[in-house]
């Protein structure tokens, strides 16, 4: 019990601790460099109904697609630790084919052309 009051006592105080460093270090001086939009593009107080170019939105979800993959592939590692590691290895071979495909035919759609 000692170990798990020692451990929560140093984890809040250093949860604390870079709080209170946090909010006392950054200098409040916003400018017109900080109060732009980041990477948007778009006037923050202008119309919320200007049109979105869909390219922007492939991207994203193609980056999400492939940080998911790295995701599904994580346990790959300790599969070969397995009794019957093919099964693992099949399962990893059948995601990398099927997302291989799927990035082949964007390809070849002209969907990653980002300049026409």
């Amino acid at each position: 019990m000692n170990l798990i009051s020692t451990i929560f006592l140093i984890t809040s105080a250093l949860s604390l601790l870079l709080a209170l460093i946090s909010f006392w270090l950054p200098q409040m001086s916003p400018d017109a460099e900080k109060l732009s939009p980041y990477e948007c593009g778009f006037d923050p107080l202008g119309s919320a109904r200007l049109p979105f170019s869909l390219r922007f939105f492939l991207v994203a979800i193609l980056f999400l697609l492939f940080d998911l993959e790295i995701a599904l592939l994580l346990p790959l590692p300790w599969g070969n630790q397995l009794p019957n590691p093919t099964y693992t290895f099949f399962w990893a071979a059948a995601i990398l084919i099927l997302l291989t495909l799927g990035l082949v035919y964007e390809w070849l759609q002209g969907g990653l052309e980002w300049a026409e």
